[in-house]
């Protein structure tokens, strides 16, 4: 069996994603892709695509929208501390986050709150009302 050091390791685009803990398991990451989700250097990309370090990769995420810079390439899942030494996020990208998720709870916020249960009392006067109109 041939033995490969970082240099020459190639690795999937799905391989990748999930080594870097952004999918829990390679067949999402493959649907995500598919699915036109997944941005790799500003162009659509098959899952079998080879992954560069110094690659920018454009995912989205129900509502977040993260562009991350490839630093190191792994075909490993390890933990959660090591799988983030293989990309750092730019600037501009955890801004726009920070920035959407501060609309989307103001937004939230703004909303009129459920409206709550009748009392008893009103319960009554419901059934009083209901009792003379006959409903």
């Amino acid at each position: 069996m041939k033995a490969t050091n970082a240099d020459d390791q190639t690795v999937r685009l799905d391989k990748w994603l999930w080594a870097a803990r952004f999918y829990k398991t390679r067949s999402l990451a493959k649907e995500a892709i598919e699915g036109g989700k997944v941005h790799y250097n500003s162009q659509r990309a098959k899952p079998g695509k080879a992954v560069e370090a110094g690659a920018e990769v454009t995912l989205r995420q129900g509502w977040q929208e993260k562009v991350v810079i490839v630093d190191d390439v792994s075909g490993r899942r390890r933990s959660a501390p090591e799988a983030q030494k293989l990309y750092h996020e730019t600037e501009d990208s955890a801004k726009k986050r920070e920035e959407m998720a501060w609309q989307r709870k103001t937004m939230q916020a703004a909303q009129l709150p459920p409206a709550r249960r009748p009392s008893k009392k009103d319960r009554r006067t419901i059934q009083r009302f209901r009792d003379q109109n006959g409903l």
